[in-house]
Order: C-alpha cells, then sequence, then structure tokens
C-alpha cells in the first residue's frame, strides 16, 4: 500500500511540475512581479507543508525529503523577494542632485 502511495505522490509532482512550467512560460513580462509575489504566497504554504511533513518522523526518509523541501521553499522565497525589489528599483525615479 506505501508503493502505491509513492507512485501517485509521484505521479501528482510530475504533473505540477510540467502543469507549472507551462503556466510560468506563458506569463507575459508585464505580469511577472505580480506572478512573483503570488508564487511567494504559494511558497509560504508549501513551507508550511513541508515543516509539517519532516517534523512527523516518521521515517528517515520522510524527514529527510521533508528538510529539503523546507530549504528548497525558504529558498525560493528569499530569492522571489530579492528579483521583485530588484525589479521595483528599476521602475523608481531617480533624484536630482541640485
Amino acid at each position: 500500500m506505501e508503493t502505491l502511495d509513492f507512485i501517485s505522490m509521484a505521479f501528482v509532482f510530475m504533473l505540477a511540475t510540467f502543469i507549472g512550467l507551462e503556466v510560468i512560460r506563458n506569463v507575459s513580462r508585464l505580469l511577472h512581479t505580480p506572478l512573483m509575489s503570488l508564487t511567494n504566497a504559494i511558497s509560504a504554504i508549501a513551507v508550511v507543508g513541508s515543516i509539517i511533513i519532516a517534523g512527523e518522523q516518521k521515517t528517515t526518509f520522510s524527514t529527510i525529503l521533508g528538510t529539503i523541501a523546507v530549504a528548497a521553499s525558504v529558498t525560493n522565497i528569499v530569492s522571489g523577494f530579492l528579483i521583485t525589489d530588484r525589479m521595483l528599483k528599476m521602475f523608481k525615479k531617480k533624484e536630482t542632485r541640485q
């Protein structure tokens, strides 16, 4: 029964990966910053879920995968905020010196 659960979770992961890539690839550049904000919110949900998985400590494998998921989600959030901040700074007007 546990093998079937792993296969179904792997299938959902692969399907989500392909759908996510297609959605992101077809977004216009104008919507990039709002999309980054949305993905940061989704990554925050992923952090909570991966902390729960890592904290359950059912098996060593699930704990390791949960820890990797926490690290990947946090990295995604931090880099998303940095990229969004950099893009917003590009649109600020520069102050003129007198």
